[in-house]
């Protein structure tokens, strides 16, 4: 049965007309306020995670749940249709479980604050912050064990519960959920900080009623929903064909041995709703590689996608839900069974948005992004040091981003806009490694008219005997390229010991056990190209040899010819060029270098592990094409 939700104020919230002025105030208010939540959180919060790489999201909704600003999109309204229970002033929510709110948050180390807005005995308001905790308990240090075959593995599971009850902090509970962490410490500060944000931004919604009215903020926020659907409405009927278009992708392994995994969209405009179907994805997997995708998050990742593409200016929020139609099958590896195993999910997240770039650019070859979103590397470090004491380090690590319709794809960047590296000089001081390199990898990003981004080696020499785990994808299907841009290139890793000796590592593996001294080449891949590369200006070329972006070999994918000095030879260049436009052909739409069963043939040679073994799913519902 759905939430009660008790106020001692029944009065209806009365519309009024807003001003334009007053409209762009209050929008921009809320703006901060959601830019306030990160800065309380990265000042309170102590893992890396959080306080340096920013692996939180906030959100501030309306009175009936309804995102207003955020990023995510809101969980609100399908947790109250199954939240058996009661909401009142004074109460704070707690949760960590993904299938306890329909995937809302995707994995347990996720921990969800949720803290509903009250003002003169009515509810006007939901904030709520997300972040990802460095361990929730588990088989694992880092609570991912990408071998994990259920959910149980994979630490602590919070439904949702009462972490404040009128006002009253449930101690006890807290202390039962850090009893389960390797870093309780972490875990403790990263909460608090969680609450705190969604406490400031509650009081910037209360002043702003206070300034302009209860009623009038309420109407506000309703007309930044109703402009949000207007907009949207006029962008998806110009920009969404009413004729089906397609698009699949694959996640490389699911670090037990198989792969690759099929996702599959297609999209399709039907009247004004434009329909998101899954069919074809393929069953959910043995491994934790499967992602429980919420509808409306994909909804809003759709969304963020469409803005950024063709209108930055408008305001994303919860509007146009009703404009999109998401279709998931069940079983599937993006809305398994419970109780499958989520813990890494991330490469899946990942790949939902390549998957987006090469539906929206179809029909509009013009907006066309290459792949490169891909995945979220992650490395795991942890042991016992010299005196004793445990350390533990989760960092997520950076690849190329893709070649794009207005310039070239940054090289060694997070997909998520607000992630930052974390510092070296933070890892170094904190924990027993010192990092060696980091830059960029040149000649990893597909070459075109607009680069895709390099990716990055980062080098670690660990100091202290412990295990290491590493998640990342795109090690053996490529990020492709668009408009004629070449794939970028694929992840690697090495791992090294003292002699010299080198071994490559998969990119998804478990409890490697290091010695003192041994050191890990941490390799992530590059960015598709985007445009035909001969079009590409010879002297930019020059310049990012110089810039150590692209080398002298690799200036050939772009017919150009130039020295290690980057000093261009024009005349060798025309021709180089001539020669390469008399053998190609025609350009492809999209260029995903060998196909599967070449790759695989390949894999070994190529690569230096063995090809992944493909999937069988006869425990399934949904069957393998």
């Amino acid at each position: 049965m759905p939430a009660t939700i008790i106020q001692t104020n029944n009065t209806p919230f009365e519309k009024q007309t807003i001003d334009p002025v007053s409209l762009d105030i209050i929008e921009n208010a809320l703006r901060n306020a959601r830019i306030e939540m990160d800065a309380t959180l990265v000042r309170t919060a102590m893992s890396p995670g959080i306080r340096e790489q920013g692996d939180a999201f906030p959100l501030i909704a309306d009175h009936l749940g309804r995102m207003i600003v955020g990023q995510f999109g809101s969980f609100i309204g399908g947790f109250l249709e199954g939240y058996d229970g009661t909401l009142e002033d004074g109460d704070m929510i707690f949760l960590s479980d993904p299938y306890s709110v329909g995937g809302a948050i995707s994995h347990c180390n996720d921990w969800l604050v949720l803290l509903p807005v009250f003002k003169d005995g009515r509810l006007l308001a939901y904030t709520a912050m997300f972040g990802h905790q460095s361990d929730i308990g588990g088989k694992v240090p880092g609570s991912m064990p990408i071998d994990a075959t259920n959910i149980f593995q994979e630490g602590v599971r919070i439904p949702p519960v009462k972490i404040y009850k009128q006002g009253v902090y449930n101690e006890d509970l807290v202390k039962l959920v850090l009893h389960q962490s390797r870093t309780p410490a972490w875990c403790a500060a990263d909460l608090n900080a969680l609450i705190a944000s969604c406490r400031v931004a509650a009081r910037r919604v209360i002043e702003m009623s206070e300034r302009f009215g209860v009623d009038t903020y309420v109407s506000a926020t309703q007309e930044l929903l109703a402009r949000n659907h207007r907009a949207m409405k006029t962008l998806l009927a110009q920009a969404i064909s009413e004729d089906p278009v397609s698009f699949e992708d694959y996640i490389c392994d699911d670090g037990m041995g198989y792969g690759p995994y099929k996702l599959k969209c297609t999209m399709w405009r039907d009247g004004d709703k434009v329909i998101l179907d899954f069919d074809g994805t393929d069953p959910q997997s043995q491994a934790s590689i499967n992602f429980l995708l919420n509808e409306n998050m994909f909804k809003m990742f759709f969304g963020i996608y469409m803005i950024m593409v063709f209108d930055p200016q408008i305001l994303f929020n919860d509007g146009f839900y009703d404009l999109i139609e998401v279709r998931i099958p069940d079983g599937s590896l993006l809305k398994p069974r419970y109780p499958a195993a989520l813990s890494g999910r991330t490469h899946a997240l990942g790949r939902i948005f390549d998957i987006l770039g090469g539906l929206l650019g179809q029909k509009t070859p013009e907006f066309l992004n290459a792949a490169g979103f891909s995945s979220s590397p992650h490395l795991f470090y942890a042991g016992t040091d010299k005196k004793g004491e445990w350390f533990q380090l989760f960092q997520i690590g950076f690849g190329g981003i893709p070649g794009r319709p207005m310039g070239d794809g940054p090289d060694g960047h997070s997909l998520w806009p607000g992630f930052t590296n974390v510092p070296n000089e933070f890892l170094e001081r904190y924990f027993p490694l010192v990092i060696e390199r980091y830059e960029t990898v040149p000649d990893s990003g597909g070459a075109g008219l607009h680069r895709g981004g390099n990716g990055i080696i980062m080098t670690y020499r660990f100091l202290e005997p412990g295990v290491i785990a590493i998640h990342d994808d795109r090690w053996f299907v490529p990020p492709w390229g668009v408009n004629g841009g070449k794939p970028g290139a694929r992840a690697r890793k090495i791992l090294e010991k003292p002699d010299g000796t080198q071994t490559i590592v998969g990119n998804k593996v478990e409890d490697v056990a290091i010695e003192a001294g041994d050191v890990l080449h941490f390799i992530t891949w590059g960015g598709g190209g985007w445009g035909d590369p001969l079009e590409r200006d010879p002297e930019l070329v020059g310049k990012e040899i110089r810039q150590g972006l692209v080398t002298p070999a690799g200036a050939r994918a772009y017919g150009v010819v130039a020295d290690a000095d980057g000093v261009v030879d024009t005349a060798a260049t025309e021709a180089l060029r001539a020669e390469i436009l008399a053998e190609r052909g025609d350009l492809p739409l999209f260029d995903y270098g060998p196909g599967i069963e070449q790759l695989r043939a390949n894999c070994l040679e190529e690569t230096g592990l063995p090809a992944p073994i493909q999937p069988r799913w006869a425990n399934y519902a949904i069957a393998a094409e």
